[in-house]
């Protein structure tokens, strides 16, 4: 077997002049972040990813390899849902929740999610199953991935917070804030 080439730095795909790429990945949104990671290319050969720090890869980067070839990063496809009708307010309610989101001019796309889907439903979204690569906006403030947050509580925090319709939420990139959701069961 041979040894991995190793991924020497990342190259944004808004980068002009770059060489046409050698070989392709091709990665799922979650596995487009990563920072130290052996992926296998669709010819077959093996890289060693080894970022100087764990980022959020898009759709059309490269990664340069020790010898100065590129490999071009491509998004899998994946059960997606196809959202349409008032995209303002749906985009709306589906950033409110911090979901990741496909914005296009006719639609929007987020991956599959049975409460999501019900919760468009009820918003008068028409909702459509697809298989396709998924693509999201990139966060805010120049960062590369929006943070999903949980609803879940602290068992010693107050009693009566569930029910006035306040969730603090603990995100992933290090931060928390409350904000109020409507109650359950209204949409």
């Amino acid at each position: 077997m041979t040894e991995p080439r190793r991924i020497a730095r990342h190259v944004e795909r808004t980068t002009h002049d770059i060489p046409a790429p050698s070989d392709r990945v091709i990665l799922a949104y979650d596995d487009r972040y990563l920072r130290r990671k052996t992926l296998e290319t669709e010819r077959g050969a093996r890289l060693l990813v080894d970022l100087a720090e764990a980022m959020s890869l898009q759709h059309g980067d490269r990664l340069v390899c020790d010898d100065g070839s590129h490999v071009e990063v491509a998004a899998a496809p994946e059960d997606l849902l196809a959202i349409t009708g008032d995209l303002a307010r749906l985009a709306w309610h589906i950033g409110n929740r911090h979901t990741p989101c496909q914005v296009e001019e006719a639609r929007l796309l987020i991956r599959r999610d049975h409460v999501m889907e019900d919760m468009l439903a009820k918003l008068g979204a028409t909702v459509a199953h697809v298989v396709e690569p998924f693509r999201p906006e990139g966060g805010a403030y120049g960062h590369g991935r929006t943070h999903g947050h949980s609803h879940s509580h602290d068992p010693h925090a107050d009693p009566d917070a569930h029910l006035r319709g306040e969730h603090g939420h603990d995100h992933a990139h290090g931060h928390a804030h409350d904000h109020a959701h409507p109650p359950h069961g209204t949409g």
